[in-house]
């Protein structure tokens, strides 16, 4: 009975999140909240639950909190814009490289762990290149989305904090250990970009060629039309792309540079004020890593010197706070919400009457691989699950079977995090930030999955395989 209570209650919650028909604070709090009244617990009992599920996330609660405070603020004192602009002075007109910067860009651009934030940056930033040179916009939400999402893996992107919440440790004890992991998915999503460079500037040159059949509808490419090409040949254009042609109609060798901040208004830039900014994210970075103290105590430091150092007085700085406010608070609630959640799972004993179920229905010779089944499953489990319903739904119960056997619940957060809503998030259907995409891009919905599935699936699995090969997570556990 408390088994069949337990999967309903972890069906509606998805139905719910999956329905988008309420708030995910109404699906993840409420719903368990009933459920344990319907399993007879009185008002203090759950009660009880609530407070030790909720004593369980207020650490990475506040991480989350803080760390969208601190980066927001170095965001709108300026510090990326820098990069963001040099980055896309290198990109030239070689669609290999334009390609590579593409995706340098959004690694650099998601350092706030934010994907709409990448997204606003990295896509407008790009997009007149790509429409300049007459290459595919599928390839530039592909680029975005790859360095997007392998850093999407940060301990404050929202998978990391939603597994570290339910698994019951710092976000960071699950991160630093993939850190080798995660760099290898950087270079590895660089060299997809590089590849899909070069595969556009051939088929930019086949359409130059007049070949009709490498045209296609994302790209500004026709044939008759021209363009100048890093590769030393014309390829087309139409004229009404109008970035970087000379009022005469001839071909320019590049852009023109984007000298337009990355950050919304320019009386927030604090140019001078860049290498103490650079500095404070080396330090609190450097801090993390080292452990030198919790997630969240680093980031409100941080928060605190940054407010301190860029914004003089009580309103200038009451603004930055009130300006990401919204965006963290919804993190939040979302983050308590779902401790509520696994505090009634776990108080009222349902988690555990799952586990038993499940782990009769699971081979015996399929279990010890669990993890490595997980973390090649992830990427495409995340058109099916957004990260709520995921980290908070699905997690918990593959912790519990995984328990069964002896598998650590920090192994199959790892295994998650390299695929689910990280490598994953910008094909998934199931978060917001991936609407902001397509629309950004100007892409098909489904063109778009079609197009970066395999490419994101193929980076998650090289990152699975660096962490298997530094012994991070096991192919076998006996």
């Amino acid at each position: 009975m408390l088994s069949l209570l337990g999967f309903g209650t972890i069906l509606v919650i998805l139905l719910l999140l999956f329905t988008q028909r309420v708030a995910a604070i109404i699906a993840l709090a409420g719903v368990p909240l009933v459920a344990a009244f319907v399993a007879g617990n009185s008002p203090s009992e759950v009660a009880a639950f609530v407070k030790s599920g909720l004593g369980g996330v207020v650490g990475v609660a506040t991480m989350f909190l803080f760390a969208i405070v601190f980066f927001g603020i170095m965001r709108d004192a300026g510090l990326f814009d820098p990069v963001v602009r040099r980055i896309v002075r290198l990109a030239g007109n070689a669609p290999p490289t334009v390609a590579v910067a593409t995706t340098g860009l959004a690694v650099v651009a998601h350092l706030d762990g934010a994907g709409a934030t990448t997204f606003l940056i990295a896509v407008p930033a790009m997009l007149p290149i790509y429409d300049r040179l007459g290459m595919s916009r599928l390839v530039l939400a592909t680029c975005v989305g790859l360095g997007a999402g392998v850093m999407n893996v940060v301990p404050w992107g929202g998978p990391t904090a939603r597994a570290a919440a339910t698994v019951g440790v710092d976000a960071n004890e699950l991160w630093v250990p993939l850190i080798p992991a995660q760099i290898a998915g950087v270079v590895f999503a660089l060299a997809v970009a590089y590849y899909l460079g070069r595969r556009e500037r051939t088929r930019l040159a086949k359409v130059a060629a007049g070949d009709a059949s490498a045209v296609v509808e994302e790209s500004t490419a026709r044939v008759g039309e021209r363009i100048a090409v890093g590769s030393g040949s014309p390829a087309p254009v139409p004229p009404s792309a109008g970035n970087g042609d000379a009022p005469d109609g001839t071909e320019l060798d590049s852009p023109a540079p984007n000298d337009a901040p990355a950050s919304g208004d320019p009386d927030l830039l604090r140019p001078k004020l860049l290498w103490v900014n650079a500095a404070l994210v080396l330090v609190t970075l450097g801090a993390l890593v080292a452990a030198v103290a919790p997630p969240e105590m680093c980031f409100l430091i941080a928060s605190i010197l940054a407010l301190l150092i860029n914004y003089r007085g009580m309103k200038a700085q009451q603004a930055r706070v009130e300006a990401h406010a919204v965006g963290a608070m919804l993190m939040v609630g979302t983050l308590l919400a779902a401790g509520v959640l696994l505090g009634v799972l776990d108080g009222s004993g349902m988690i555990e009457a799952m586990a038993v179920s499940a782990a009769n229905v699971v081979p015996d010779g399929v279990t010890p691989a669990l993890p490595l089944i997980v973390g090649v499953l992830a990427v495409p489990m995340s058109l099916i699950f957004g990260p709520d319903a995921y980290y908070f739904g699905v997690l918990p119960v593959l912790i519990e079977v995984g328990d069964q056997f002896g598998i650590s619940a920090t192994h199959l957060a790892q295994a998650s995090i390299l695929g689910e809503e990280t490598v994953g998030f910008p094909i998934s259907p199931m978060t917001g930030a991936f609407y902001l995409l397509v629309g950004l891009a100007s892409v098909d919905i489904g063109k778009h999955i079609r197009h970066m599935i395999g490419w994101a699936w193929l980076v998650s699995i090289g990152m699975l395989g660096v962490a298997m090969l530094t012994g991070v997570i096991p192919v076998w556990v006996s």
